[in-house]
């Protein structure tokens, strides 16, 4: 059986308001929330809008009234998207962003080189494991150059190692599972590895609740927080990636990939409880368990992750 450490539990609620929230978004929070209140932490709501050609404001709006559809308190946020809009968007930061990439730049010469490759060039590589091939890797393009981003040399050898709550220790050969991924895009603006640790950093977040699919994000940001100014502290945050829950096709939940049709699950679902019993199986809990939130909070263990099972 894992714990966590004493350390008082800081966690964080990361939406993206490039979508409708689906039922893995609803199921991610839910168990973020319990698992938080349960140690008497501290939620954050931490809304990721660097990507702002698919932001929508019904998206935003959807993240406030999802949550409070499924009664998801946070302690420090926006209260709502004029809030964000004015006080919490990425969009403020964006010069601080900039400069932490810059001192990257300085400190780490031969780290970050330009990428002119365009997606359709990507698509047309094609590869397997649908890592970037490294077309760039070599011309040695001034970081100035127009028009290209900038990406992470991994080398070849590089394996990052941390503990993971539900599934135990975690070795990830990042150069073959993520390769020379982007950390500041074409028009400037970092990429979501970069503003993630600085985020998560300034918010002083020390636990994170993730689906099994991102273990490859987590160990990039573990990576590059190395590099980052003042970002050390990220090697000590401790992570929990839960099992997916996967739609009729058996494919992951993903906004990319919703119709015009699909609402998400607020408009899907007639009552949270559809997620409730969701978490409370990832959670090998009695089926009545997962009847109401507070339910929930009361049957669950306090932080005993053991039991988290790798699929729903």
């Amino acid at each position: 059986m894992m714990l966590l450490s004493t350390t008082p539990v800081v966690a964080r609620l990361a939406p993206t308001p490039s979508g409708f929230l689906h039922l893995g978004n609803a199921v991610n929070f839910t168990l973020t929330w319990l698992h938080t209140r349960r140690a008497g932490g501290t939620l954050h709501l931490r809304i990721d809008d660097l990507d702002r050609a698919r932001f929508r404001l019904a998206y935003l709006t959807n993240i406030f009234q999802t949550l409070d559809w499924l009664g998801l308190d946070y302690d420090h946020g926006p209260a709502g998207p004029d809030d964000f809009e004015r006080h919490f968007s990425q969009q403020h930061r964006l010069p601080e962003y900039e400069t932490v990439l810059q001192a990257a730049r300085a400190a780490y010469p031969g780290r970050l080189y330009a990428c002119r490759c365009s997606r359709a060039a990507l698509a047309r590589a094609d590869r397997p494991d649908g890592c970037y091939p490294g077309t760039c890797r070599a011309l040695a393009l001034p970081l100035e150059t127009l028009d290209t981003a900038w990406r992470a040399r991994v080398p070849p050898a590089a394996a990052v190692r941390f503990p993971d709550l539900a599934q135990g220790s975690q070795t990830i050969a990042l150069a073959r599972e993520l390769g020379d991924f982007v950390v500041r895009k074409k028009d400037g603006t970092p990429a979501y590895q970069v503003a993630s640790v600085l985020d998560d950093g300034r918010l002083g977040v020390n636990f994170i609740v993730r689906g099994l699919d991102l273990l490859p994000s987590t160990a990039a940001q573990l990576w590059l927080a190395e590099m980052l100014p003042g970002q050390a502290g990220f090697a000590q945050t401790q992570f929990l990636h839960h099992g997916l829950l996967l739609d009729e096709a058996g494919q992951k939940l993903s906004k990319s990939t919703q119709t015009g049709q699909q609402r998400g699950i607020l408009a899907e679902a007639g009552t949270p409880q559809v997620v409730y019993r969701a978490v409370a199986r990832l959670l090998s809990l009695p089926p009545e368990a997962g009847e109401s939130l507070s339910e929930l909070l009361a049957v669950s263990r306090p932080l005993s992750f053991s039991q988290l099972t790798a699929n729903s």
